[in-house]
């Protein structure tokens, strides 16, 4: 079982943190801070630059941290707060498919985020290695309330433009 909690740790996690660095840094084709931050402020977040900052440091930082087994409810906290952001603001109204650009992946890296703070990271593993794992449902349900919450907090701080403008008159 530990081997196939470290790869799925791996997999999961570099792939975050790569997301992470995209808006960040401009890595691996990302737009960097400013272009992604760009993009955030059409969706409503003032302080675009902040808000590009925010969600790429919770990618690369929750991602680095489930890669290597470290502070995983954190992990899992900072990736499904991310991950329901980006679902709320972008994917949601595009339905559950990836293919029409749909939530579904975004849901699958969350869930298992979350899966590895229930079952716990393994022993190959920081947390292991310094003993201190805290896993279980207690702690899942811990890291997906708080991650919500993050989530629900960064979502209501978004300005939303009026469906009709003022300058538009009824004929």
């Amino acid at each position: 079982m530990d081997p196939g909690l470290l790869i799925l740790r791996l997999v999961v996690g570099l792939t975050l943190a790569a997301h992470g660095a995209q808006k960040l840094f401009g890595w691996f084709g990302g737009y960097g801070l400013a272009g992604t931050g760009g993009f955030l402020e059409q969706l409503g977040f003032r302080a675009g630059k902040r808000a590009a900052f925010m969600a790429g440091a919770a990618e690369a930082v929750g991602g680095l941290l489930l890669a290597l087994g470290a502070a995983v409810p954190l992990a899992a906290t900072l990736i499904v707060g991310v991950m329901l952001v980006a679902i709320v603001t972008v994917h949601w109204t595009k339905g559950f498919f990836n293919q029409n650009g749909g939530f579904e992946y975004l849901i699958v890296l969350a869930v298992a985020a979350l899966s590895v703070v229930v079952t716990g990271p393994g022993r190959i593993s920081v947390d292991a290695w310094l003993g201190r794992e805290y896993v279980g449902i207690a702690w899942g349900l811990v890291s997906l309330i708080v991650g919500s919450a993050g989530a629900a907090v960064q979502l209501a701080s978004r300005h939303r433009e009026p469906t009709v403008h003022p300058a538009t008159k009824a004929a």
